[in-house]
């Protein structure tokens, strides 16, 4: 059976954590942020992790990893 490919759309948008959790950057920091104050588009430089809802079909995208 051939190796399975990582997706290359995922892996420039998702980290693996050492403990299996994904990081991700927030949305929201695009474009339109003349508006948004200082504080908010700060808050918004900092990775979350995604939700458990989404793990496992991020998990099959990139199975190398």
């Amino acid at each position: 059976m051939p190796k399975l490919k990582t997706h290359s759309g995922s892996k420039k948008r998702f980290n693996v954590t050492k403990s299996g959790k994904i990081k991700r950057a927030q949305v929201g920091r695009r474009h339109i942020l003349t508006k948004k104050s200082t504080k908010r588009k700060r808050g918004l430089r900092l990775g979350v992790y995604t939700n458990e809802t989404n793990v496992k079909a991020i998990k099959l995208l990139m199975p190398g990893r």
